[in-house]
């Protein structure tokens, strides 16, 4: 019994040393939460006096960290940034390529949102090098135009500037939006055409008076919809439209509109680009974009991202972070109040919508981006009421909503510090946004998601700034482009005479310049590059030998002038690449 005691007390150490010691370490994991909320009177008191210049300069300091820095990613981005450079350099304002290739995927709004901030920032002389952030604004000004418009509806329809306020501010420190304000794609830009659109249909639910000029800007920002991304904002407008009119018992109120003109109006910015890119691809761009890219989304998983049903769902508390909490008690509270006009309303923009995104089998996180307002809404609802009347159901609700939280900060922190070790960069790369990352999550367990989003500026600069950029291995285009460059300083600026085997990325293509020639083998490539004064030649491993090989036929020593090797992250694998200059 003796040397039983003894060995209870050895065991039971741990657990009294922890216990000993917890209150110093809840001081210090409370220390974060108790700073920021002495700062919170401050912060509240310039909100509440400005509220929309607050969200806009809330998100500038979101994100602009790594919005110069970062290269450009592959594929969309920069097969999107690629067909702007081509307008701007050629002049053709209607056709969209990608090279020597059309891209008949998307209309040309995103392109004709990109090329004035393209050429402002050529004629300045800040973009000589074609750097990718020029293409970036117009991705950044519709994630500003979205947190506005979010602000609007939450001061209309839930007749509140506290919850328009804290909605936007949600909004704008989400993990999904800051990643999509990075990119120089369509998804921002989609999100504030479409959020745009809502706001004026939420006031015309509302029953509060639509002039002429709210009526054009609905129209508009659905045309501006149609051209950037085709049917999406359409059918999410509609869906809402029709949603919230049959749960609602009532139609008149779409009156106010003004389909008379609108109609026409709508007409009037959509058809003349349409007419002009049938006409000139002979409606090759229809039977492409329609019967290829959108009736292959439909049919299934198109280009390996088919997943099941739910999978967005499965995703919402990671890409709403650091709301996570607040969205899903919304979402609780919504079903309890959702008779209420206002909670109607956003169901009725949310779960329609919803539906389509899951049952399509292509899936990828940002498709449901448009509906994120409405989500963002129902919790600034359920913040601003504290949930009256739910103690039940928040009382089942809030334990899996703090199990989700903590689920998604630790994959961020996670993610922070296992990728530097994965891809072989320093591993302290990851600390400062993993260890920022436990002051935001805990301000948002305290329900303080203005601080939070206040305190998510240094963790996205952490990320998005520092760490990322700083990944080599995956940014292999600028580090190609680099040693082509060091090697041959006279290489043209757009491509010419530039050849590329197993390594065909478009970031690439729209670093090098559109003219680079994509080939299938090495001896093909000797060939080519054997035959001109001056080239150059990316060459992958597995074709190392033919090149070699062509180049000898040819009396050529091919000796390399470099080697990049990485991880061609779209497509999963390690690529290593020889640079070979004449």
């Amino acid at each position: 019994m003796k040397n039983f005691a003894r060995l209870a007390a050895v065991a039971d150490f741990p657990y009294r040393a922890a216990v000993a010691g917890f209150p110093y370490l809840a001081a210090v994991a409370d220390f974060p939460y108790r700073a920021a909320v002495a700062g919170f009177p401050y912060l509240a008191a310039v909100a509440g006096r400005r509220p929309r210049i607050f969200l806009v300069c809330l998100c500038l300091a979101l994100w602009l960290p790594g919005l110069f820095v970062l290269p450009p990613t592959d594929r969309d981005e920069s097969r999107f940034a690629l067909a702007t450079r081509q307008m701007v350099e050629t002049g053709d304002y209607v056709r969209i390529m990608n090279g020597a290739e059309p891209r008949s995927k998307k209309p040309i709004g995103i392109h004709w949102l990109q090329a004035p901030f393209v050429l402002a920032a050529r004629a300045a002389g800040v973009a000589t090098d074609n750097p990718i952030w020029p293409y970036r604004i117009a991705s950044l000004l519709g994630g500003l135009l979205a947190v506005v418009a979010t602000e609007a509806i939450g001061r209309t329809l839930l007749a509140s500037r506290r919850a328009g306020l804290l909605a936007g501010a949600m909004l704008g420190a989400s993990v999904i939006l800051t990643v999509e304000t990075h990119l120089a794609k369509t998804d921002a830009a989609l999100l504030g055409a479409t959020t745009l659109a809502m706001a004026v249909l939420a006031r015309a639910w509302s029953g509060l008076p639509v002039v002429r000029a709210r009526a054009a800007i609905f129209w508009i920002a659905l045309g501006a919809g149609i051209l950037i991304k085709g049917p999406i904002t359409p059918m999410v407008v509609g869906l809402a439209a029709a949603g919230a009119s049959l749960a609602g018992g009532r139609v008149a109120w779409l009156g106010c509109l003004r389909p008379a003109w609108g109609v026409p109006l709508l007409a009037a910015v959509v058809l003349p680009w349409f007419i002009a890119i049938g006409i000139d691809t002979h409606g090759a761009f229809f039977a492409q974009a329609v019967g290829g890219d959108l009736g292959q989304k439909l049919a299934g998983g198109a280009e390996s991202h088919g997943a099941l049903p739910g999978l967005h769902l499965l995703l919402l508390p990671f890409l709403t972070f650091p709301s996570t909490m607040p969205i899903l008690l919304g979402l609780a509270a919504a079903v309890a109040h959702r008779r209420e006009p206002a909670t109607l309303f956003l169901l009725a923009w949310l779960l329609p919508a919803w539906l389509v995104f899951e049952a399509v089998p292509t899936k990828l996180p940002h498709y449901t981006l448009p509906l994120y307002p409405a989500l963002f809404l129902l919790a600034a609802s359920f913040l601003e009421t504290r949930g009256a009347a739910l103690s039940t159901v928040l009382r089942l609700v809030r334990p899996w909503a703090m199990g989700l939280l903590g689920m998604a900060s630790v994959g961020l922190a996670g993610a922070a510090l296992a990728v530097p070790i994965i891809l072989h960069a320093p591993p302290w790369l990851g600390v400062p946004a993993a260890l920022l990352t436990v002051p935001v999550a805990w301000l948002a367990f305290r329900s303080r998601p203005l601080v939070a989003a206040a305190c998510a500026v240094p963790l996205y600069a952490a990320l998005l700034q520092w760490e990322v950029p700083r990944l080599d291995a995956v940014w292999i285009s600028p580090r190609a482009l680099a040693s082509l460059r060091a090697a041959w300083p006279g290489v043209p600026a757009d491509g010419a005479d530039v050849f590329a085997v197993g390594y065909a990325e478009p970031s690439l293509m729209f670093l090098a310049g559109p003219r680079i020639h994509w080939l299938p083998t090495g001896a093909l490539a000797a060939r080519a590059w054997s035959r001109l004064p001056h080239a150059a030649a990316f060459i992958a491993a597995p074709e190392l030998a033919s090149f070699e090989a062509g180049a000898g036929h040819a009396g050529i020593a091919a000796k390399p002038a470099a080697r990049i090797d990485g991880i061609d992250y779209a497509r999963g694998k390690g690529v290593e690449l020889e640079l070979f200059v004449r």
